[in-house]
């Protein structure tokens, strides 16, 4: 179960993440507004409290692991939020990176 536990965290911080930095984008680059800027921000600050839930003590780890979660959520996010279409190395790249992120986070330690 900690492993569930600890995907799912990295699942609602990177659509905290990618999503509070395109409602950013979008309130700046866009023109949408200041309200869309607030929103960003907010869910920026809300990610920051989601990633300290990680069942991990070592904050490096846990940041450091992420990375791959952020990597492959931000290619999604393009594909359903602009209609980006990632190529073979988007998803190879995506793919090497979420595994960095299984080994960074889940691989078996001795003594922690």
């Amino acid at each position: 179960m900690p492993v569930l536990r600890s995907a799912a965290l990295f699942a609602v911080a990177a659509l905290l993440e990618i999503g509070g930095a395109w409602l950013v984008w979008q309130g700046l680059r866009e023109h949408r507004g200041r309200l869309w800027i607030t929103g960003g921000v907010l869910a920026l600050g809300a990610y920051g409290f989601v990633a300290a839930f990680q069942p991990d003590a070592h904050f490096g780890r846990v940041l450091a692991a992420y990375g791959g979660i952020f990597v492959a959520g931000s290619l999604l996010w393009g594909v359903v939020a602009d209609g980006y279409r990632p190529d073979r190395w988007d998803i190879t790249g995506a793919l090497i990176c979420l595994a960095g992120t299984a080994v960074i986070m889940w691989a078996p330690r001795n003594g922690g």
